[in-house]
């Protein structure tokens, strides 16, 4: 929704001859909408990216590349950066519809779960959030507000009819596109090239406004994962940056500068929590968000990203685990 209430409608930008930006709806709080790319490709285009899966969101895409000039039907390939709702969600919907390839990073089963069954996603969670130390009142209020909720974000888990790795290229009429393996974000996630043009397709891993996020649980070191993506991205001759949320960005050094910043500054943070004594992860959360925003919907975002930097931390030696406590303590090595 906007933030006068009206509901966000599709938009679609014409950034370059033959490139365009769908900017379509997301459901949640503080992320009002996403972007999916549609590239001129053999007559109609190749996607990268589909938005969020779930009732009317077919029709949403339909209408965005309608004002591009283009129908669901025209869609050559769909190719994710990674498997999250907001970049996966309909490429069920899409793929049908066009009679269309699915191309994604073979590590996109992280979704999995959450599409086949939606009610062990939404314990497994709640799980990791009592073992960190959330109070029990708020995980049966979070437990209630999501029980009856049935829309997933997935339209349908399809399986990628080909795993989307280096030296797999995307063919285009802007040229090909070369794919750079970024986990961190998610371990599904990768970037796209275009080194003549000097653009890069960038989902989530650089973004214009740097809001970090790491999808916990899935790998031992997402924030090293991270770390080592912008390392591998870094070298990219890269004139225009097309990410997965805002608007278009030049100057990439700049966001993989500020990105490496606010990862020293949260480390340092979490750091600073435990030098006053063992906590859980939760009160870690607590004491970055402050005592009256620790029950807002941030808490859940900055949790995934404090528990990251705890296996970060214990990984280089710098915290450890309390042997014995449930919910689990931390405490500096």
């Amino acid at each position: 929704m906007a933030a006068d209430g009206r509901r966000e409608a599709p938009r679609t930008e014409r950034v370059l001859p033959g490139v365009w930006r769908l900017r379509l709806p997301l459901p949640w709080p503080g992320v009002p909408h996403g972007n999916a790319w549609a590239i001129e490709a053999d007559g109609g285009i190749v996607m990268f990216d589909t938005g969020i899966g779930g009732k009317g969101k077919l029709r949403q895409l339909d209408l965005a590349l309608a004002q591009a000039g283009y129908g669901v039907e025209d869609v050559r390939l769909v190719v994710c950066t990674h498997s999250h709702t907001d970049h996966y969600g309909a490429a069920g919907s899409i793929t049908e519809a066009a009679g269309c390839e699915l191309w994604v990073h073979p590590a996109w089963e992280h979704v999995r779960l959450l599409a086949d069954d939606p009610k062990a996603a939404l314990e497994q969670r709640i799980e990791v959030a009592r073992q960190s130390g959330v109070p029990p009142a708020s995980l049966e209020r979070y437990r209630e507000a999501r029980e009856g909720d049935e829309e997933t974000g997935i339209d349908s888990l399809r399986v990628p009819d080909r795993d989307l790795v280096p030296g797999v290229e995307v063919e285009t009429d802007l040229g090909t596109w070369q794919v750079t393996e970024t986990p961190g974000h998610a371990p599904s996630h990768v970037v796209l090239h275009q080194p003549e043009r000097k653009l890069l397709v960038s989902g989530d891993h650089l973004l214009g406004r740097t809001v970090l996020f790491f999808d916990y649980g899935h790998t031992p070191d997402p924030i090293g994962e991270f770390l080592a993506s912008l390392e591998r991205v870094e070298p990219l001759a890269v004139d225009l940056v097309l990410p997965g949320h805002g608007r278009t960005f030049r100057d990439p050094e700049s966001k993989i500068a500020e990105a490496r910043r606010q990862v020293d500054r949260l480390l340092g943070k979490v750091c600073e929590a435990l030098g006053g004594g063992e906590r859980t992860a939760f009160e870690v959360v607590a004491e970055i968000l402050g005592p009256d925003n620790v029950n807002s919907p941030a808490s859940a975002w900055v949790l995934q990203i404090v528990l990251s930097c705890l296996d970060h931390m214990a990984i280089a030696g710098e915290a450890a685990p309390v042997e014995g406590s449930d919910p689990q303590r931390w405490a500096l090595a």
